[in-house]
């Protein structure tokens, strides 16, 4: 089960650091699409809260490192503390509820609350002229395009691996 997990672990984190680039290559604006969320959403729904907070935490610091997608400051750890929550809400919620939809919303809501945590955090170390609410919210407008994929395409894909047997004994 372990092992199981570790691996897709490893597969949604390579998602993660893939499908930016792939946008980026044909003049899509990750802040726009959101490509990064996509794989931690779908990570936390599958793998649970502990997986998906993980992999939220290490996608945008492996990133970041190897691509300069995110930039590591103050960008990186921001979004590390976003998809961290990502990660955690969806496992969790879904979880309890196992109703995509609300999993999703509340997922998205939490990820940017924590994304304000982590703006505090760097406003206070790494970049001192940050502000935490309006960092958030500026990237909110642009973001729509993003929060609407995921709204249409998460849930897809989530049902589909949840209701297709062969698919579900290989996660679970």
């Amino acid at each position: 089960m372990k092992t199981k997990k570790l691996v897709l672990s490893a597969l949604f984190i390579a998602f993660g650091i893939i499908l930016p680039i792939f946008f980026h290559q044909f003049n899509m604006a990750g802040s726009v699409f959101l490509p990064m969320h996509i794989p931690v959403l779908i990570a936390g729904f599958l793998l649970g809260p502990l997986y998906g907070g993980i992999i939220g935490v290490i996608t945008p610091i492996i990133s970041g490192l190897m691509t300069g997608m995110p930039p590591l400051v103050p960008v990186m750890p921001i979004m590390a503390f976003e998809l961290c929550g990502y990660g955690i809400l969806a496992g969790l919620v879904f979880s309890k509820t196992k109703q995509i939809y609300i999993s999703l919303i509340l997922s998205m809501i939490g990820g940017r609350l924590f994304a304000v945590a982590g703006a505090f955090i760097v406003s206070l170390t790494l970049a001192p002229n940050i502000n935490p609410i309006a960092y958030v919210t500026g990237g909110l407008a642009s973001a729509i395009p993003g929060m609407a994929i995921q709204l249409v395409f998460i849930p897809l894909l989530v049902r589909f691996l949840v209701k297709n047997p062969e698919i579900s004994r290989a996660i679970a």
